[in-house]
Parts: C-alpha cells; structure tokens; sequence
C-alpha cells in the first residue's frame, strides 16, 4: 500500500506511464507526457538525494515548503508568520541556526530586527577597549573534590535527547556531531541506546525516575547494572534527573503500543506493558539520602563527575540540598538548571507554561545558594532551557552558569522544522520518529557535520561578543555587563535585576529576608518546611449566604 507521503509522487508516475502508453495515439498524451517526466525524474531525485529530509519523505509535495519560505514577504507574510507566536522559536532564530550548520554567513543587513523599546528586550555592555581571543573552544573542567575522573567539558553541548523520543539515526546523527565538535551529548532518560556508540561520541548518561539501563525488573535501581554501564569510557559524566523544566512534578508514559522492541532492550523494560517514568525516585526520599546516592554513584562509576538535573520549584526543598552538602560533606559535581521554557516531545499544557522557574530567575538563585553557603566553588553549574544563539548563553553564563546545554538549537541543526507532531510518530524530517520509512530520510554524515558546524559557529559568536565587552572568558560574565527594558521604558542593569548574595552570606545571615527565611525553613532531613505557626491555615470557609 502506497503510504500517504509517496501519494503524489505515485499517481505522477502511474500518470506518466498511462501517457507513455497513449502518445502514440492521443497528441494531448504526447504534449503531458514531457512534464510528466520531468516530474517523474524529480521525485526520483528526492528519494535519493541526502540534503534534504523533507524531500526525501515527501517527494515532489516537499518543495511545497521551499517555495513558500523563497517568496517573501508577500506569502511568507499569511503562511508562515501568522504562526509565529504560536511557535517555541521564530523563523529568523531558526534561520540563523540553518545558516550557522551549514556554514552559512549569518551576517544580517539594515540592523537589528527586534523592538529595541520593547520590555524585555536585553543587550550587553561593549567596551572602548575591545578584545582579542585566540580560541573559541572554551572548556570548564567539571568534578569536585570527591571525583577522580575529571572531564574537560565544552561550555556548550547537547541537552538530553532520549532514544525513543528521537529515532536511531537522528541519535547517531547528533553523537557523531558531538564527536567531530570534540562536546558532549546528554542521553536523555532513556538510556544508552547502539545508536549512541556507533560513533563513540562523549556521552552524559542520565538515570531519571525509570533508572533506564540500570533497573531490575519491578523498577527499582540496580547497582550492578548502573558499575557495568557506567564503566564504559564513552560515559563521562552521569546525571540524575530529578525534575524537567518543560513538566515539572509530572512523570510520564511510553504506551506500549509505541514500544519497539530495540526501545524494550535499551530501557530493560518488558514489551507487554506501558514504560512507565514516575513522578518521583525511589532511591531516596530526604536530602540526606539523595546525597548519600550521589556519593554511591560516583563510586560505582569509578569517581566520573556526578551531578543533578532539577526545575527550581520551592525554593526551600533546593536549600535543603544544600543543607545536605554542608551536613554531609557530600557535594553533586554539577548542578544543571532547566528553566521552566525547557522543551518536550509532549506535556501538559498547564504544566509547560505556568509551572516551574524561568532559566534567569532559577540560574540567579541557585548560584546564589551556593556562594551563600560557602559551595560555589564545589560545584559547577549547567543551564537547559531555550538556548540557541550567543547572547543566550551568554546571558546564562552572567546570571550563573558555567556551561550550557540545548536540545532543541542542535534539533534545528540536524533538521527539526517544528512540525509539532513530536507525539505523534509521524515526524516529516525521520527525526521524532521510531517509523523506520521515515527516519531513513536523515543522512548521518551530512547531518552530523551541520550540528558540529553549529556548536562551532555559536562559540565562534560567543568569542565575538566578549571581544565586544572587552572579556576573554565566558567566566567573567557577570549580570552588571547586562541591561534589561523594563515595562516603564527604564533600562535595569542586571546587577539590579539580579542582586547577589554575599560568599558565606545564608551562614552568617548576610543575605537578603526573604531568601534568609527560606533558610531557615529548609532542613537538610526532610524536603519538607520545618514547621511554622504562620502555616497554619487561615479560615477560608464562608458560610452560605454570608457577605
């Protein structure tokens, strides 16, 4: 049966051959028969041609796209931008990604395209006295004094990317482009998949709330399995997921009707029931015992870097943790921050939008934590969360990162064109699929040397914007080179927006009110508040028919 995809090009081929048949009878055959093939020899180049996955998914019909985003601005104006508030990202942030994996000049003409007087709008500080850097391949060296495998990690690498979500040939894609760009790419929660070694590209293995690859057959983690894996030298950090930005607090399920059973093999989960991701671990229940699993990771793991991924929620059960690192003398390695504007394949639409920390706010206030309690310079910390262009990271760079990750930048790399049909297993670029016919259309190679291309030319703008300020490192951003519009039409210097704590502030209470009383709440015992006569609950209840 011809696939709905191939309908067009089948029925230009069938119609060819019945002209083929006809000309020598019918001049009218004659006179279609010459477009026809031309048709016909143009389908058959987009099924074996490697540029271009829409093409080869969707022969002849697929130039459709191409043809509206060529006539501008007259058709781009009613088909394509009357989305453009509906879409994570614009087109022109999607173009520049484009330009950046294929090594395309991105210089743009007539000045900025953005609203300069609109709120929210950022910009960075420039100096009279420019820079020079001589390398754009910045690196942080991530393991804290309990590590004895240390890794030299790109400031800038691939957020997770689960086999599962993704197809086996856009995993291998993107691991082959970590390998050729010499960064680092996060496997998601569904663990590592033959797609992930085929390459040998650096991997961050995460183990979430499913323990994925390192699970024994009732779900619970299984500490042989978790030595085994994480032995293996491709593995050079591993992260434990305890919350995403894009649904925090929510857990999630993988039908098993979507089950395949390399998908079954990889997570080590049975093929006769739903692959089940809870809402909450069960290794541990208190701050103690998350940092007592960490400890016990890193030294099942041989001393590689552990660390944790989490959404800043109650800003409370955070300090706790940290409570717990000063307790017990136990430190995470890295911290990574996903902002609430994280992105998924599928979540609930409350949860994506009004659940969880922006980036900025979340960033500012976990770093603040540490330096607050003395850690800082323990841990280094990560930022997830929207992150494409250069003045992205280096916003997050100023407000507390050490280093960032996306996902989604290095998607549009490789050929994401957000059809927004990630949940749906017909993915028209084969990259948020596990049908076979379409993910066959991503060419490995050629994609994999647009998502070095892009790790490389964001880093070379980033290099340029701290020539700009007069900075040689992205470690010294800091929120003063900053400034951000305000509502009123004012202009606020991040330092403002973004206040820091004192070093050793939350300890001697050198810190301001609200995050102090925040401290005083946490326990490193419990995620629990520590109990307070001010929670008890107000009365609420109105008797009926009362004012």
């Amino acid at each position: 049966m011809v696939q709905t995809r191939f309908l067009v090009f089948a029925l230009v081929v069938v119609a060819t051959l019945g002209c083929a048949v006809l000309a020598p009878m019918e001049p009218v055959a004659a006179w279609a028969l010459l477009p026809l093939l031309f048709l016909t020899a143009l389908g058959i180049y987009d099924l074996v041609q490697r540029r271009h996955a829409i093409l080869r998914n969707y022969p002849l019909t697929g130039h459709l796209r191409f043809l509206l985003e060529a006539v501008r601005p007259e058709i781009r104006q009613y088909f394509i931008e009357g989305e453009r508030d509906a879409l994570p990202f614009s087109q022109d942030q999607r173009a520049m990604v484009y330009k950046r994996a294929k090594g395309i000049n991105d210089a743009q003409p007539f000045g900025t395209l953005l609203d300069v007087r609109e709120p929210g709008y950022a910009w960075i500080s420039h100096s009279i006295r420019p820079g020079a850097i001589e390398s754009h391949d910045f690196r942080i060296a991530i393991g804290g004094p309990r590590c004895r495998q240390p890794y030299s990690l790109s400031v800038y690498n691939i957020s997770g990317t689960s086999f599962g979500a993704l197809s086996g040939p856009a995993i291998m894609a993107l691991n082959r482009g970590a390998k050729l760009g010499g960064f680092a790419q996060n496997t998601g929660e569904g663990s590592i998949s033959p797609w992930h070694r085929v390459h040998g590209g650096d991997l961050v293995w995460q183990v979430a709330t499913g323990y994925f690859g390192c699970r024994t057959p009732e779900g619970r983690f299984d500490p042989d399995k978790f030595r085994e894996v994480a032995a293996d030298p491709q593995v050079k950090m591993i992260e434990v997921k305890l919350s995403q930005g894009a649904k925090p607090g929510h857990g999630g399920v993988l039908p098993k009707a979507k089950l395949t059973e390399e998908i079954a093999r990889t997570r080590g989960v049975a093929m006769d029931c739903d692959c089940v991701s809870p809402a909450r671990h069960s290794a541990f229940s208190t701050p103690l015992e998350l940092m007592g699993f960490l400890d016990r990771l890193r030294e099942l793991s041989g001393g590689k870097p552990v660390g944790l991924k989490l959404a800043v929620g109650h800003r409370s059960e955070f300090l706790a943790m940290v409570k717990a690192m000063l307790a017990t003398g136990i430190t995470p390695d890295f911290i990574v921050v996903d902002g609430s504007e994280g992105g998924t394949g599928a979540a609930p639409v409350e949860l994506s939008n009004n659940v969880g920390m922006p980036l900025f706010d979340a960033l500012n206030f976990v770093h603040n934590a540490l330096v607050g309690a003395g850690l800082r310079g323990a841990v280094r910390i990560g930022a997830s969360g929207k992150l494409i262009s250069a003045f992205d990271l280096a916003q997050a760079f100023a407000f507390g990162a050490d280093y960032a990750l996306s996902a989604r930048g290095f998607m549009f790399a490789l050929g994401c064109i957000q059809a927004r049909n990630c949940h749906t297993n017909r993915c028209p670029t084969g990259i948020a699929t596990q049908d076979p016919g379409r993910s066959r259309a991503i060419d490995v190679p050629d994609k994999a040397q647009r998502i070095a291309n892009f790790h490389e030319n964001t880093l070379r703008a980033l290099a340029e914007l701290l020539e700009s300020a007069g900075l040689d490192t992205p470690a010294r951003l800091a929120p003063r080179y900053l400034h951000i519009r305000q509502p009123d039409g004012r202009a606020l210097n991040g330092s403002v927006r973004y206040p820091a704590t004192p070093a050793g502030g939350l300890l001697d209470g050198q810190c301001p009110a609200d995050l102090l009383e925040d401290w005083t709440r946490a326990q490193a015992g419990s995620f629990d508040l520590a109990e307070c006569p001010e929670d008890a609950p107000a009365a609420r209840l109105v008797e009926v028919g009362s004012a």
